[in-house]
């Protein structure tokens, strides 16, 4: 897969959880942020709860997880319709794991769940087989340093 040329990207991330005293005492803000880019929607984000955040606000390591499992999905689907294997319907209940080690913390590993629905039997086989290749040419997983796993699970779509 060729990487050139390059793509950037642009967004923009504010700070919005002053409470008039700045970050003055480890207690004395809000972990509140908006992360915005031109033509979409804002993102409202927060830290997590563990470490003061607003619980209804998306977290960092929740959009990391995210990216993963949109990442994989797309590239997946794309190996799919270049392989004729007709994919019906795809959701993915994926987990990482991070682990904090002093004042800082890392993920260990992320494991994705892909439940996919097929058209047909014949296709079962490379629908599992394709996740490699999908795996392997997702930008985001290949930008990671630990290791993104995949435990699908492929139907087919009953006659009607």
């Amino acid at each position: 897969m060729a990487f050139s040329p390059a793509h950037h990207y642009a967004v923009r991330v504010e700070w919005t959880g002053d409470l008039g005293t700045g970050t003055d005492h480890y207690r004395s803000y809000r972990r509140d942020h908006t992360v915005s880019a031109e033509g979409v929607p804002d993102i409202l984000g927060s830290s997590d709860p563990a470490f003061r955040g607003d619980r209804s606000r998306w977290n960092p390591e929740q959009l990391l997880l995210a990216a993963l499992a949109q990442c994989h999905m797309l590239s997946y689907l794309h190996h799919c319709a270049l392989n004729g294997v007709v994919v019906l319907s795809y959701a993915d209940d994926a987990e990482g794991t991070m682990v904090t080690e002093g004042n800082g913390g890392r993920f260990t590993e992320a494991v994705l769940r892909p439940r996919i629905e097929i058209a047909a039997e014949p296709m079962r086989e490379r629908a599992v087989a394709l996740h490699g290749p999908a795996s392997r040419d997702c930008f985001i997983a290949s930008s990671v340093n630990f290791p993104v796993r995949h435990e699908p699970v492929v139907t087919v779509r009953a006659a009607s």
